[in-house]
């Protein structure tokens, strides 16, 4: 399977989701050098593929730091703009990122996401939706696609919420100059959302790029007593661990690569421990019956989206 690393938990020590284990980050230096050994052992392990972001904490900028010591032409990276970080990495603020989608936020970020190169690119919308306008916004689109077409970039967007494959068909009937805009789209998908289903085979049909986002749920697919409603979910998958040996990471990693074939399928790796198991996945494949099994699990994303907003920044 094709392997991306995003880099969230890198440049930030908080983020939405259920540790397994408790992280103390509190130093931001030490924390920083850490996920730079992140980012190197992630290189080390085959992975060329790096997806950031400004709303990220110091992501970008410690890639960009990480880049200054490669000179390989097969790494990529993938960046957005719309979101902002102003936590400035403090676990008790009230608010982590700000979204904004206009051209005077697109032509802020784009300074700092044309550093990249020679390495970047695919170029995003930061969790596109209907309501921000975005999609209709013609400035912001006619600077997407002259950076396209100056750059040899792929314009991508990312989607988030119970709309995702909506916000999908909008985007795909997006023309400047009578070609369509996006070639990227990057989803949340996985046992429990199953919504990018309903419109892959047409986006692969239309020679489009997916990545998968969010593959493990935000860490909802590791067993845990606050969600008794997932148990016959985490059996299923305690069995297929046991059959493998691997963890239930890699599980729904292969799962997210064999339903969403030639997709990109990101990694939200905190440290090289759990990168090693997430390449697990590549050590088995499982069998239509286990994958028609482990689709039955799937909720409704009003239900997924409404859960996922009641998790906390840790």
């Amino acid at each position: 399977m094709t392997l991306g690393l995003g880099t969230a938990a890198l440049g930030r020590p908080q983020y939405i989701n259920i540790r397994q284990k408790h992280a103390n980050n509190s130093d931001i230096e030490t924390f920083r050098k850490h996920s730079f050994s992140v980012l190197e052992n992630a290189y080390n392990l085959g992975i060329r593929y790096f997806d950031t972001a400004p709303g990220y904490g110091f992501a970008e900028d410690l890639l960009l730091e990480w880049l200054k010591t490669k000179n390989d032409a097969s790494i990529e990276i993938a960046t957005k703009w719309g979101y902002t970080y102003v936590a400035n990495f403090n676990a008790n603020a009230e608010v982590h990122e700000v979204k904004e989608h206009s051209l005077e936020k697109l032509n802020e970020q784009w300074e700092v996401s044309k550093q990249f190169f020679p390495y970047l690119k695919v170029y995003q919308i930061h969790s596109a939706t209907l309501q921000t306008g975005v999609l209709k916004n013609e400035a912001v689109l006619k600077q997407l696609a002259s950076l396209k077409k100056e750059h040899n970039l792929k314009i991508g967007l990312t989607t988030t919420g119970t709309n995702q494959i909506e916000v999908i068909k909008e985007a795909l009937n997006v023309l400047v100059d009578g070609e369509q805009i996006f070639d990227v789209f990057q989803v949340t998908y996985n046992f429990l959302d199953q919504s990018l289903s309903d419109i892959s085979n047409e986006l692969v049909r239309q020679n489009k790029s997916i990545i998968i986002k969010e593959a493990v749920a935000n860490g909802r697919v590791f067993k845990n007593i606050k969600y008794p409603h997932y148990k016959a979910l985490y059996t299923v998958l305690e069995t297929l661990s046991e059959k493998y040996k691997v963890g239930v990471d890699a599980i729904s990693l292969k799962y997210c690569e064999q339903t969403i074939p030639e997709s990109i399928v990101l990694s939200g790796a905190s440290n090289t421990e759990q990168l090693n198991e997430n390449l697990k996945a590549n050590s088995f494949s499982l069998s239509k019956n286990e994958i028609e099994l482990l689709s039955t699990f799937k909720t409704t994303p009003e239900f997924y989206w409404t859960e996922r907003k009641n998790l906390q920044w840790n």
